[in-house]
């Protein structure tokens, strides 16, 4: 009988997420970002072989002209040359290395990530910009991304029984988020500025003892899909809207297409709307979701891939819908050796 979506394929993605990250992880510190995104990208579609599934990529590495590995539309899995095969059709997101520069100079928070769903369970979002608020449950249907930050920040304070002043938001440091910046320092919260892994971040302000209680401001829309299977998982929320070129800084411009040929995009991947409001249920609408992250550099939530003479540690998260799970994993993976020696 094949594997359904849930506890019995949660552990195949854990393989394809550790895979990802042992190999990105020998590439830390290099400098060499393209690098470790590609031997992240290469070590997660090769282990992706062996998944018991046909798989669909929804959230890749990019158009297949532009990616050679894990492209939007390729399939994927056990069954990916078989339509008539009995494996279950599953929806995949993936960011193999998410925070390539974090990876390439050492810093905290790099991931890779993999989060998968029903046929139709993730939105088909194109690589461009998104505008995000994320909290944890305790704001879950009080906050809105239309509001001010100020007015957001007393929410969450509120519903958290504490100070704004207590609170901590994460930005990526951008030029675009200079006026957040602003307004959220003048309302008296603190900030933690980021070069890159609001994803990671994102995670963060839906668990409860990380020191995040929120994320604000704009970021890549794959990432969103990806934020919001997580917080199906963890009971939080993110809200976000897509981000026109006209919408950005004048430094981001050279970064994005045209809006034209954007929103001829985003409408052949079903988007109609751009300026819709996107909740939590609209990017990851899935009944059966699994969402896997494991550590490449140690960071909030994960620890990093360590080496050492025996083996090889890895430190991973892997939470399901259904049945609803979060776990950490602490796994070693020993050289097969007549005295090997399991350390802590």
């Amino acid at each position: 009988m094949p594997r359904t979506l849930g506890h019995e394929l949660s552990l195949d993605f854990l393989h394809v997420v550790e895979a990802a990250a042992i190999s990105s992880a020998r590439t830390m510190g290099q400098g060499k970002r393209k690098y470790s995104d590609k031997m992240a990208v290469e070590a997660m579609r090769e282990e992706m072989r062996s998944v018991p599934i046909r798989g669909e990529i929804v959230i890749g590495e990019g158009e297949r002209d532009k990616a050679p590995m894990l492209y939007i539309g390729e399939k994927v899995g056990m069954g990916a040359e078989d339509e008539n095969s009995s494996y279950p059709e599953v929806d995949i997101a993936v960011d193999p290395l998410e925070g390539t520069n974090l990876c390439a100079t050492g810093a905290p928070n790099a991931i890779a990530v993999l989060a998968a769903a029903e046929k139709g369970g993730l939105l088909k979002a194109p690589d461009m910009y998104m505008n995000k608020l994320v909290v944890g449950p305790a704001a879950k249907g009080y906050v809105s991304i239309d509001a001010p930050p100020k007015e957001n920040l007393k929410i969450i304070a509120r519903r958290l029984n504490r100070d704004v002043t207590d609170l901590v938001v994460i930005v990526l440091d951008r030029p675009r988020h200079q006026n957040l910046i602003e307004e959220i320092r003048s309302a008296g919260a603190r900030i933690q500025l980021i070069g890159d892994g609001d994803l990671s971040a994102g995670i963060s302000a839906a668990v409860a003892g990380s020191g995040v209680h929120a994320v604000m401001g704009i970021g890549g829309a794959p990432e969103g899909v990806l934020t919001a299977a997580a917080m199906r998982c963890l009971n939080g929320e993110i809200q976000a809207r897509f981000v026109l070129k006209d919408q950005l800084s004048a430094e981001d411009h050279e970064k994005v297409a045209e809006d034209s040929a954007v929103l001829e995009r985003m409408k052949s991947m079903g988007i109609a709307d751009p300026k819709k409001i996107y909740t939590t249920s609209d990017l990851a609408p899935g009944k059966n979701i699994v969402f896997a992250a494991c550590g490449v550099t140690s960071g909030n939530m994960l620890r990093g891939v360590r080496f050492f003479g025996d083996g090889i540690r890895t430190h991973s998260l892997v939470m399901t819908t259904s049945p609803r799970y979060v776990r950490f994993i602490d796994s070693i993976e020993l050289i097969q050796a007549p005295d090997v020696i399991v350390r802590f």
